[in-house]
């Protein structure tokens, strides 16, 4: 470097398959901890881009000590500390999809608040995929179309029958269980932005890390994007960078071989 201090760069990372070693949460590698002890020892800017509602995502910040977080696929950002609001989903788009899956038998869930839980008519959503991600309550009398807001959208469906429901064509969605999908904000780019906006600093200098579908718009070309070594191949088509896998110390490798901390990006993780 020359003698020179480093730029500072902004650091957004996915949560799961990125931060952990698996779609739904799993172990944290003490690679990457300790990698992200140097960066912040570095004064580098750390912070959280999930898909994952806030509610799913706040222990996160504590895990990792870090201040600012996109989450809810960029519709909702955190800074400092303050939520600072969550935009939901298309509501008219939702009901639709909700109500074709009723009228097809579809099993399905929502979330309609900012709650670690989503809520379901009967029993059939927890009989057809038998999740534990997070916790499902039964309401017999749920009517979608008296709620204010709809964050989220759970539809049961095996992979690859999903363009058999029509109002999935309109709404962003990802698959992270191999009985049903979510459907939720894809776009953390635009939490992204709001953020670096808030703190004045050039969008040149942020770094994003992930590895899947809904991490493809946060892949930009004015800035850094560092594909996990576990991404999708359409993720690592858009990446600056692939790194290696989160359980071969992808993150830490990354961040050596850019020199954003010491150390050889040879070395063992």
């Amino acid at each position: 470097m020359g003698g020179l201090a480093m730029r500072r760069k902004y650091f957004f990372f996915d949560i799961d398959g990125t931060l952990t070693n698996n779609p739904q949460g799993g172990n944290i590698p003490a690679s990457t901890k300790a990698a992200i002890r140097e960066l912040r020892r570095k004064g580098h800017f750390l912070a959280i881009a999930t898909g994952r509602a806030y509610a799913m995502a706040e222990a996160y910040l504590d895990e990792f000590d870090f201040d600012n977080m996109v989450s809810d696929g960029g519709n909702a950002v955190t800074i400092n500390r303050k939520l600072q609001g969550i935009e939901p989903l298309d509501k008219k788009l939702a009901v639709t999809l909700i109500d074709e899956c009723e009228a097809k038998g579809i099993p399905w869930g929502v979330s309609y608040e900012n709650a670690r839980c989503r809520w379901c008519k009967n029993t059939a959503f927890l009989k057809r995929t038998r999740d534990s991600y997070m916790e499902t309550k039964i309401d017999p009398d749920l009517d979608v179309h008296e709620l204010s807001e709809i964050y989220k959208v759970y539809v049961c469906c095996d992979e690859g029958s999903e363009t058999a429901i029509q109002g999935l064509k309109d709404l962003p969605y990802a698959r992270y269980h191999p009985d049903y999908v979510f459907v939720e904000p894809d776009d953390k780019a635009k939490g992204i932005y709001k953020i670096m906006d808030y703190f004045h600093a050039p969008y040149e200098d942020v770094v994003v890390f992930g590895d899947g579908k809904n991490d493809l718009k946060m892949f930009r070309e004015e800035w850094t994007s560092i594909a996990m070594g576990n991404a999708i191949p359409e993720l690592k088509a858009k990446a600056t960078f692939v790194t290696k896998s989160v359980d071969d110390g992808g993150i830490a490798y990354a961040c050596r071989h850019f020199g954003w901390i010491d150390g050889d990006e040879n070395e063992a993780a």
